[in-house]
């Protein structure tokens, strides 16, 4: 995800997002360690995306854009 398209969406889509993020990592960390996850990949993806999501709600909440 784009930083850009992430900051044009609210704030309650953004928690929701999230939280599915979360579950679908928790998911991915659960796969790999049984042996069958094959594209390791997606974790790295998926944690920077969570991370992107995260800085948004921060900037979000310091009431306006860091730059």
């Amino acid at each position: 995800m784009k930083p850009n398209d992430l900051r044009k969406t609210s704030a309650e889509e953004l928690l929701k997002k999230q939280s599915e993020s979360t579950q679908e990592l928790f998911n991915l960390k659960f796969q790999l360690h049984t042996g069958r996850l094959e594209n390791t990949s997606k974790l790295k993806n998926l944690r920077k995306n969570i991370a992107r999501i995260n800085t948004i709600l921060t900037e979000s909440k310091a009431g306006g854009v860091s730059k």
